[in-house]
């Protein structure tokens, strides 16, 4: 009989919220976001509490096999890359801000895994000291990416393919699926404007914005999509997502193998 070799564990960045109809606020990550992460990277995946400076963050990512930045309700606070404030009325959460910017460079320090969605994108991007548009709809030249609304919308129509993405020729998107173009869904406000330093373009949409991209420097697999890579990576249509998680996981579990 031969023993299994152990799952990776994989720490999931988590959202501060205040539950409905409470006076509670609770660490939160999204449903999907945890079972495409099992399913299809094969791995233990755990929440991570957001509690900035509290934590020795060499220590805390020595402990995991790969790190997961999922998307988010509120925005990466305009502070933290000398943007204008935001309007009084737009949702915020420090909380994240102070964990996942300080998560990022431990990440790249130490070698861990790093796979970013969204708001995850956003984030390594600040992190490395790019900066961010606050509604990419309002720039010139580019489309409204956010969801869709309104009470007749289904989940179907939210994660729907709205646009494709150019991938970059001889990057790792490309080589992941062996395609030049990709189709999308597209459910964010932000975006990036001025790249993170030793960050690569992985994926552009057809109206200029980025939409994927790695960290030249990390030694290990670390990259970021802004579409929602948790809805349904199983369908053919969501190849690239599916192959993200796959190629994450490996490098996940090749790290569990040699820690």
């Amino acid at each position: 009989m031969t023993n299994s070799p152990p799952l990776p564990l994989i720490g999931v960045a988590t959202s501060m919220m205040q539950m409905p109809g409470s006076q509670f606020t609770a660490h939160v990550s999204g449903k999907r976001y945890i079972n495409s992460l099992n399913k299809f990277s094969e791995c233990i995946a755990v929440q991570i509490p957001s509690l900035g400076e509290e934590y020795d963050y060499a220590d805390l990512v020595a402990r995991f096999d790969g790190i997961v930045l999922t998307g988010g309700r509120a925005n990466v606070e305009p502070h933290h890359y000398g943007g204008p404030p935001f309007p009084p009325d737009e949702p915020i959460d420090p909380d994240r801000d102070a964990t996942v910017l300080r998560l990022v460079p431990a990440c790249i320090e130490a070698g861990v895994p790093l796979l970013g969605i969204c708001r995850g994108l956003q984030e390594i991007n600040v992190a490395l000291g790019g900066s961010l548009h606050y509604r990419v709809n309002e720039v010139p030249g580019k489309n409204d990416h956010r969801m869709p609304r309104g009470e007749d919308v289904t989940i179907e129509d939210i994660y729907a393919l709205r646009h494709p993405v150019k991938l970059t020729p001889g990057g790792l998107f490309q080589e992941l699926i062996g395609q030049d173009e990709f189709d999308v869904n597209t459910l964010h406000g932000q975006g990036i404007d001025r790249l993170g330093e030793g960050l690569a373009i992985e994926a552009v949409s057809d109206d200029g914005v980025i939409e994927g991209i790695r960290i030249e420097t990390h030694p290990n697999f670390a990259a970021a999509v802004q579409w929602h890579t948790e809805y349904q990576p199983e369908r053919e249509e969501h190849l690239l997502s599916r192959k993200l998680y796959e190629a994450f996981g490996e490098a996940a579990a090749e790290r569990a193998k040699n820690r």
